[in-house]
Protein backbone atom coordinates (compact mmCIF):
# COMPACT_ATOMS: atom_id res chain seq x y z
CA UNK A 1 0.00 0.00 0.00
CA UNK A 2 1.29 3.28 -0.88
CA UNK A 3 1.32 5.42 2.41
CA UNK A 4 -0.76 8.53 2.17
CA UNK A 5 0.88 12.30 1.99
CA UNK A 6 -0.49 12.08 5.91
CA UNK A 7 1.38 9.36 6.32
CA UNK A 8 4.83 10.93 4.80
CA UNK A 9 4.15 14.19 6.56
CA UNK A 10 3.84 12.54 9.92
CA UNK A 11 6.79 10.39 9.50
CA UNK A 12 8.84 13.39 8.89
CA UNK A 13 7.79 15.03 11.87
CA UNK A 14 8.51 12.36 14.10
CA UNK A 15 11.94 11.62 12.23
CA UNK A 16 12.47 15.75 12.93
CA UNK A 17 11.86 15.39 16.73
CA UNK A 18 13.78 12.44 17.32
CA UNK A 19 16.44 14.66 15.49
CA UNK A 20 15.71 17.87 17.53
CA UNK A 21 15.94 15.51 20.82
CA UNK A 22 19.10 13.89 20.24
CA UNK A 23 20.84 17.22 19.69
CA UNK A 24 19.66 19.21 22.87
CA UNK A 25 20.52 16.26 24.67
CA UNK A 26 24.02 16.58 22.57
CA UNK A 27 24.39 20.03 23.22
CA UNK A 28 23.82 19.48 27.21
CA UNK A 29 26.35 17.22 27.27
CA UNK A 30 28.96 19.63 25.21
CA UNK A 31 28.18 22.21 27.68
CA UNK A 32 28.83 20.12 30.44
CA UNK A 33 32.04 18.75 28.97
CA UNK A 34 33.17 22.77 28.51
CA UNK A 35 32.04 23.31 32.61
CA UNK A 36 34.29 19.99 33.02
CA UNK A 37 37.13 21.81 31.14
CA UNK A 38 36.36 25.44 32.56
CA UNK A 39 34.98 26.37 35.70
CA UNK A 40 33.75 23.11 37.22
CA UNK A 41 37.29 21.74 36.81
CA UNK A 42 38.00 21.85 40.77
CA UNK A 43 34.83 20.68 41.99
CA UNK A 44 34.86 17.50 39.70
CA UNK A 45 38.59 16.81 41.21
CA UNK A 46 37.64 17.86 44.86
CA UNK A 47 34.40 15.76 44.57
CA UNK A 48 36.93 12.57 42.70
CA UNK A 49 39.47 12.99 45.62
CA UNK A 50 36.26 12.57 48.08
CA UNK A 51 35.57 9.87 46.38
CA UNK A 52 39.15 8.31 46.61
CA UNK A 53 39.19 8.89 50.63
CA UNK A 54 35.88 6.91 50.68
CA UNK A 55 36.89 4.36 53.81
CA UNK A 56 33.54 2.59 53.08
CA UNK A 57 30.93 2.74 50.63
CA UNK A 58 29.72 5.73 48.27
CA UNK A 59 25.61 6.10 48.89
CA UNK A 60 24.59 7.37 45.66
CA UNK A 61 20.63 8.31 46.03
CA UNK A 62 17.76 10.02 43.96
CA UNK A 63 14.00 10.04 43.79
CA UNK A 64 12.40 9.65 40.53
CA UNK A 65 14.20 9.81 37.12
CA UNK A 66 16.90 10.92 39.35
CA UNK A 67 16.87 7.71 41.47
CA UNK A 68 17.01 5.93 38.31
CA UNK A 69 20.16 7.45 37.15
CA UNK A 70 21.44 7.31 40.78
CA UNK A 71 20.86 3.70 40.22
CA UNK A 72 23.17 2.97 37.40
CA UNK A 73 26.09 5.37 38.40
CA UNK A 74 25.98 2.91 41.93
CA UNK A 75 26.39 0.26 39.64
CA UNK A 76 28.76 1.73 37.19
CA UNK A 77 30.67 2.89 40.55
CA UNK A 78 31.01 -0.84 42.00
CA UNK A 79 31.93 -2.44 38.74
CA UNK A 80 34.73 -0.02 38.06
CA UNK A 81 36.19 -0.90 41.95
CA UNK A 82 34.74 1.49 44.10
CA UNK A 83 32.10 -0.17 46.43
CA UNK A 84 28.38 1.68 46.12
CA UNK A 85 24.89 1.10 46.69
CA UNK A 86 22.10 2.81 45.80
CA UNK A 87 19.88 4.27 48.85
CA UNK A 88 16.17 4.92 48.21
CA UNK A 89 15.42 8.29 49.75
CA UNK A 90 11.44 7.15 50.57
CA UNK A 91 12.88 3.64 51.77
CA UNK A 92 15.70 5.59 53.73
CA UNK A 93 13.18 7.54 55.98
CA UNK A 94 11.36 4.27 57.00
CA UNK A 95 14.55 2.05 58.02
CA UNK A 96 16.80 1.99 55.33
CA UNK A 97 19.33 5.33 56.47
CA UNK A 98 20.97 2.70 58.50
CA UNK A 99 22.59 1.74 55.12
CA UNK A 100 24.57 5.20 55.92
CA UNK A 101 27.41 4.82 58.54
CA UNK A 102 30.45 6.87 59.16
CA UNK A 103 33.38 6.93 56.28
CA UNK A 104 30.72 6.58 53.24
CA UNK A 105 30.54 9.38 50.60
CA UNK A 106 26.69 10.62 50.02
CA UNK A 107 26.32 10.97 45.91
CA UNK A 108 22.73 12.87 45.96
CA UNK A 109 21.04 13.55 42.51
CA UNK A 110 17.92 15.86 41.82
CA UNK A 111 17.54 18.17 39.18
CA UNK A 112 16.04 20.92 41.56
CA UNK A 113 17.49 21.02 44.06
CA UNK A 114 14.23 20.65 46.33
CA UNK A 115 13.77 17.18 46.46
CA UNK A 116 11.84 16.64 49.89
CA UNK A 117 12.51 12.85 50.18
CA UNK A 118 16.60 13.80 49.82
CA UNK A 119 16.25 16.70 51.67
CA UNK A 120 14.79 14.62 55.01
CA UNK A 121 18.64 12.63 54.66
CA UNK A 122 20.51 15.93 55.19
CA UNK A 123 20.38 15.88 59.06
CA UNK A 124 21.53 12.28 59.24
CA UNK A 125 24.55 12.84 56.91
CA UNK A 126 25.69 15.95 58.93
CA UNK A 127 25.07 14.01 62.39
CA UNK A 128 27.07 11.39 61.03
CA UNK A 129 29.87 13.68 59.33
CA UNK A 130 29.30 12.09 55.75
CA UNK A 131 30.84 14.18 53.34
CA UNK A 132 28.15 14.80 50.38
CA UNK A 133 28.62 15.43 46.88
CA UNK A 134 25.51 16.86 45.07
CA UNK A 135 24.68 17.32 41.37
CA UNK A 136 21.59 19.76 40.83
CA UNK A 137 20.39 21.42 37.60
CA UNK A 138 21.58 25.01 39.89
CA UNK A 139 23.83 26.96 37.50
CA UNK A 140 26.93 27.05 39.88
CA UNK A 141 29.02 28.97 36.89
CA UNK A 142 26.67 31.23 34.98
CA UNK A 143 27.95 35.14 34.90
CA UNK A 144 29.05 36.76 38.25
CA UNK A 145 26.39 39.51 37.21
CA UNK A 146 23.52 37.34 36.90
CA UNK A 147 21.50 37.10 40.24
CA UNK A 148 22.00 33.68 41.65
CA UNK A 149 20.00 31.48 44.29
CA UNK A 150 21.27 28.07 45.14
CA UNK A 151 19.07 25.15 45.58
CA UNK A 152 18.65 24.02 49.24
CA UNK A 153 20.61 20.34 48.64
CA UNK A 154 23.55 22.54 46.62
CA UNK A 155 24.02 24.93 49.87
CA UNK A 156 24.37 22.07 52.10
CA UNK A 157 27.26 19.83 50.03
CA UNK A 158 30.74 19.61 50.55
CA UNK A 159 31.17 19.48 46.96
CA UNK A 160 28.37 20.59 44.42
CA UNK A 161 27.94 19.59 41.07
CA UNK A 162 26.28 21.50 37.87
CA UNK A 163 24.25 19.91 35.57
CA UNK A 164 22.30 22.63 34.65
CA UNK A 165 20.36 22.56 30.70
CA UNK A 166 19.39 25.22 28.57
CA UNK A 167 16.32 22.93 28.05
CA UNK A 168 14.90 19.61 28.22
CA UNK A 169 14.45 17.55 25.10
CA UNK A 170 10.56 17.55 26.04
CA UNK A 171 8.59 19.05 23.83
CA UNK A 172 6.85 20.95 27.06
CA UNK A 173 10.24 21.61 28.55
CA UNK A 174 9.13 19.61 31.76
CA UNK A 175 9.60 16.08 31.73
CA UNK A 176 13.38 15.16 32.38
CA UNK A 177 15.51 14.16 29.50
CA UNK A 178 18.55 16.59 29.18
CA UNK A 179 18.88 16.70 32.66
CA UNK A 180 19.22 13.04 33.58
CA UNK A 181 21.45 12.66 30.22
CA UNK A 182 23.75 15.34 31.54
CA UNK A 183 23.85 13.41 34.92
CA UNK A 184 24.72 9.70 33.81
CA UNK A 185 27.37 11.32 31.81
CA UNK A 186 28.45 13.13 35.36
CA UNK A 187 28.56 10.01 37.08
CA UNK A 188 30.46 8.21 34.47
CA UNK A 189 33.17 10.63 34.33
CA UNK A 190 33.42 10.31 37.68
CA UNK A 191 33.40 6.79 38.27
CA UNK A 192 36.69 6.54 35.29
CA UNK A 193 38.25 9.27 36.73
CA UNK A 194 38.39 7.37 40.28
CA UNK A 195 38.71 4.15 39.04
CA UNK A 196 41.64 5.97 36.96
CA UNK A 197 42.83 7.21 40.43
CA UNK A 198 42.36 3.83 41.96
CA UNK A 199 45.09 2.21 39.41
CA UNK A 200 41.93 -0.12 38.20
CA UNK A 201 43.35 -2.49 35.68
CA UNK A 202 41.52 -4.46 32.60
CA UNK A 203 41.95 -7.65 35.27
CA UNK A 204 40.44 -5.52 38.24
CA UNK A 205 37.58 -4.87 35.82
CA UNK A 206 38.02 -8.80 34.80
CA UNK A 207 37.99 -10.10 38.78
CA UNK A 208 34.26 -8.44 39.01
CA UNK A 209 32.88 -9.59 36.02
CA UNK A 210 33.46 -13.41 36.08
CA UNK A 211 30.41 -14.26 34.34
CA UNK A 212 31.21 -12.35 31.37
CA UNK A 213 32.78 -12.21 28.43
CA UNK A 214 36.21 -10.04 29.58
CA UNK A 215 35.81 -12.30 32.88
CA UNK A 216 36.63 -15.17 30.98
CA UNK A 217 39.47 -13.62 28.58
CA UNK A 218 41.38 -13.13 31.73
CA UNK A 219 40.97 -16.29 34.01
CA UNK A 220 44.05 -17.96 35.23
CA UNK A 221 45.28 -20.94 33.61
CA UNK A 222 45.28 -22.76 37.07
CA UNK A 223 41.37 -22.01 36.97
CA UNK A 224 40.84 -23.82 33.54
CA UNK A 225 43.73 -26.27 33.01
CA UNK A 226 43.84 -30.31 33.60
CA UNK A 227 45.12 -31.25 36.77
CA UNK A 228 45.84 -34.39 39.00
CA UNK A 229 44.97 -38.20 37.54
CA UNK A 230 43.69 -36.11 34.93
CA UNK A 231 46.88 -35.07 33.51
CA UNK A 232 48.30 -37.49 31.25
CA UNK A 233 52.15 -38.32 32.19
CA UNK A 234 54.60 -40.88 31.47
CA UNK A 235 58.67 -41.80 32.93
CA UNK A 236 61.03 -41.21 30.22
CA UNK A 237 61.61 -45.12 30.07
CA UNK A 238 58.32 -45.61 29.11
CA UNK A 239 57.47 -48.06 25.98
CA UNK A 240 55.34 -46.53 23.29
CA UNK A 241 53.02 -48.79 23.55
CA UNK A 242 52.33 -47.76 27.16
CA UNK A 243 52.85 -44.00 26.07
CA UNK A 244 50.17 -44.24 23.17
CA UNK A 245 47.82 -46.04 26.06
CA UNK A 246 48.17 -43.13 28.18
CA UNK A 247 47.27 -40.56 25.71
CA UNK A 248 44.58 -42.76 24.59
CA UNK A 249 42.83 -42.78 28.28
CA UNK A 250 43.30 -39.29 29.13
CA UNK A 251 41.99 -37.82 25.95
CA UNK A 252 44.26 -34.60 25.87
CA UNK A 253 46.03 -35.40 22.43
CA UNK A 254 49.10 -35.57 24.28
CA UNK A 255 51.12 -36.91 27.69
CA UNK A 256 54.07 -35.06 29.59
CA UNK A 257 56.97 -36.77 30.16
CA UNK A 258 58.41 -36.43 33.89
CA UNK A 259 61.06 -37.30 36.33
CA UNK A 260 59.33 -37.28 39.70
CA UNK A 261 57.57 -34.61 39.31
CA UNK A 262 59.44 -32.30 37.27
CA UNK A 263 58.16 -31.61 33.52
CA UNK A 264 61.22 -32.98 31.07
CA UNK A 265 59.31 -33.30 27.78
CA UNK A 266 55.67 -33.52 26.01
CA UNK A 267 54.61 -36.24 23.15
CA UNK A 268 51.70 -35.15 21.04
CA UNK A 269 49.26 -37.15 18.79
CA UNK A 270 51.30 -34.95 15.44
CA UNK A 271 54.57 -36.05 17.04
CA UNK A 272 53.52 -39.74 17.31
CA UNK A 273 51.83 -39.59 13.51
CA UNK A 274 55.70 -37.77 12.33
CA UNK A 275 56.95 -40.96 14.23
CA UNK A 276 54.86 -43.19 12.70
CA UNK A 277 55.82 -42.19 9.18
CA UNK A 278 59.46 -42.28 9.80
CA UNK A 279 59.46 -45.55 11.76
CA UNK A 280 56.54 -47.16 11.14
CA UNK A 281 55.47 -50.06 13.76
CA UNK A 282 58.88 -50.20 15.25
CA UNK A 283 58.44 -46.95 16.65
CA UNK A 284 56.73 -49.41 19.05
CA UNK A 285 60.27 -50.13 20.51
CA UNK A 286 61.27 -46.79 21.40
CA UNK A 287 60.73 -44.94 24.78
CA UNK A 288 59.04 -41.80 25.54
CA UNK A 289 62.36 -39.90 26.30
CA UNK A 290 63.34 -41.40 22.45
CA UNK A 291 60.35 -39.68 20.69
CA UNK A 292 59.66 -36.55 23.18
CA UNK A 293 59.87 -32.72 22.20
CA UNK A 294 62.50 -31.59 25.18
CA UNK A 295 61.98 -28.19 26.49
CA UNK A 296 58.35 -27.83 25.63
CA UNK A 297 56.85 -24.74 25.81
CA UNK A 298 54.83 -23.96 28.94
CA UNK A 299 53.09 -21.44 31.11
CA UNK A 300 52.87 -20.45 34.70
CA UNK A 301 49.30 -21.40 36.57
CA UNK A 302 48.96 -17.22 37.32
CA UNK A 303 49.31 -16.63 32.85
CA UNK A 304 45.70 -15.27 32.11
CA UNK A 305 44.12 -17.55 29.75
CA UNK A 306 43.85 -14.96 26.87
CA UNK A 307 47.50 -15.19 27.20
CA UNK A 308 48.28 -19.04 27.02
CA UNK A 309 45.69 -18.89 23.92
CA UNK A 310 47.82 -16.22 22.34
CA UNK A 311 50.92 -18.97 22.52
CA UNK A 312 48.91 -21.63 21.47
CA UNK A 313 47.86 -20.07 18.51
CA UNK A 314 51.61 -18.65 17.33
CA UNK A 315 52.80 -21.96 18.07
CA UNK A 316 50.03 -23.81 16.32
CA UNK A 317 49.86 -26.18 20.15
CA UNK A 318 46.30 -27.81 21.44
CA UNK A 319 48.09 -27.99 24.55
CA UNK A 320 49.94 -26.50 26.64
CA UNK A 321 51.95 -27.74 30.30
CA UNK A 322 51.09 -25.42 33.45
CA UNK A 323 54.47 -25.37 35.45
CA UNK A 324 55.73 -24.12 38.54
CA UNK A 325 59.23 -21.56 39.34
CA UNK A 326 60.98 -24.96 39.41
CA UNK A 327 59.47 -26.88 36.45
CA UNK A 328 56.97 -28.97 38.02
CA UNK A 329 54.24 -29.95 36.42
CA UNK A 330 50.79 -28.57 37.40
CA UNK A 331 48.54 -29.66 35.30
CA UNK A 332 47.73 -29.48 31.36
CA UNK A 333 45.60 -26.35 29.17
CA UNK A 334 43.89 -27.75 26.64
CA UNK A 335 42.83 -25.63 23.77
CA UNK A 336 39.13 -26.68 23.73
CA UNK A 337 39.18 -25.85 27.74
CA UNK A 338 39.41 -21.74 26.32
CA UNK A 339 36.89 -22.56 23.14
CA UNK A 340 34.28 -23.48 25.87
CA UNK A 341 34.93 -20.20 28.03
CA UNK A 342 33.70 -18.78 24.47
CA UNK A 343 36.17 -16.16 24.60
CA UNK A 344 36.62 -16.51 20.74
Amino acid sequence: MIPSRGGRGAQTLMKNVGENVVRIEAEALRALADRLAGPMAGDFDRAVELLHGCAGRIVVTGMGKSGLIARKIAATLTSTGSPALFLHPAEAMHGDLGMVVRGDVVLALSASGETGEILQLLATVKRLGVPLITMTCDELHSPPEEPRTLSTLAQAADVALDCSVDQEACSLGLAPTASTTTMLALGDALAVALSGRRGFKEEDFANLHPGGKLGKRFARASSLMHSGDAVPRVAPATPMGQVIYEMSCKGLGMTTVVVGDKLVGIISDGDLRRLLEHHGKEVLELTAEQCMTKSPKVVAAEVFAIVALDIMEQKKITSLPVVDESGRLQGVLHLHDLWGTQML
